[in-house]
Formats: structure tokens, C-alpha cells, sequence
């Protein structure tokens, strides 16, 4: 009787005949190993280095004009908050509608007012890193230095208002 691995052999045999055609690279079939754009992974390639930034004489001239402006507009923000401020103190624990909280509200209103002429000013910045950004050039250091300025006191002038408008008693 045939011993019961002699019957598997050629079971085995045949199984791996197909796949010894794997090995050997010559043939009229591709070879199964990876190729050298399989081996690179998926990474993301490192982007180039930015071009340095030529100066620009009439955008900063712009920039300089803006800058004064915003200054202009914060100092006049400034002012009316604290009349906004003195206001709301005098109305702490006033009834809505009572006379101390009118004039504390028409404050408020006219802060809002102020806080248009800064807002009016980031939006001058914006548009400029628009256009910018819509030529393809690259971010300018002055320019996005000035929209960050612009938008951090954008950002504490709107809780400076928020902050006066909660010590008031609700309409």
C-alpha cells in the first residue's frame, strides 16, 4: 500500500506549479514584483521652498494709510467704550427701559457705530489679501501681519460691547 504522503505529492506538485511562474521574470508574462513607483509610499511630497518676498513700495504705502486709519478708528472705540461703560455702571440694577438704561443702550449703539469704521478697515486689509491671493502671489509678511492685528481688536472690541451690553438689564 502506497505510504499517504506519496498520494499528497502530487496535490502539492500542482498547487505550486503556478506559482514557481512567479519567480522567473522572463516569459511573455509581467513580473508580479513591485515596481519602483510602488515602493515610494503615499506621502505627501515636501512642498518647495517659498520665493522670497520682493518688497512692494505701493502696497505698503496702503498698508501705512490703513494702519493709521485703524488707529484712528480704535482710539475713537476706546473713548466711546468708556462712555459705554459709565453709562451701563450708572444702570446696574435699573429697570429695562428706565432712563439710566436708555442712555446706557444709545451708548451701546453708538459703540457699534465706532466698531464699523475699524471693521471697515480689516475689510480694506481682507481685500487686499484677496487680490493678492487671486493674482497668485505670495503672502506678503507686512500684509498678514496687519490682518492679524486687525482681526485680534476686531475680536476684543466685539467682547468689550458683549461684556457691556451683559451687565444691562434684559428688554
Amino acid at each position: 500500500m502506497p505510504h499517504r504522503s506519496n498520494r499528497l505529492l502530487p496535490l502539492l506538485c500542482a498547487a505550486l506549479v503556478p506559482l514557481a511562474g512567479c519567480a522567473v521574470p522572463e516569459g511573455p508574462y509581467p513580473s508580479l514584483a513591485p515596481r519602483p513607483v510602488e515602493k515610494l509610499g503615499f506621502a505627501e511630497p515636501a512642498p518647495p521652498a517659498p520665493a522670497p518676498v520682493r518688497p512692494d513700495p505701493a502696497l505698503d504705502a496702503r498698508l501705512a494709510d490703513n494702519a493709521r486709519e485703524r488707529a484712528a478708528a480704535v482710539a475713537a472705540f476706546d473713548i466711546g467704550a468708556s462712555r459705554a461703560e459709565r453709562l451701563a455702571r450708572a444702570a446696574r440694577g435699573a429697570k429695562a427701559g428706565s432712563e439710566p438704561w436708555l442712555d446706557a443702550q444709545t451708548a451701546l449703539a453708538e459703540l457699534d457705530t465706532l466698531r464699523a469704521r475699524h471693521q471697515d478697515a480689516l475689510s480694506v486689509l481682507e481685500d487686499m489679501a484677496s487680490m493678492r491671493a487671486q493674482a497668485l502671489e505670495p503672502a506678503y509678511p507686512a500684509l498678514e501681519a496687519a490682518l492679524k492685528t486687525a482681526r485680534d481688536t476686531s475680536t476684543a472690541q466685539t467682547r468689550r460691547i458683549d461684556a457691556i451690553a451683559g451687565s444691562l438689564a434684559s428688554a
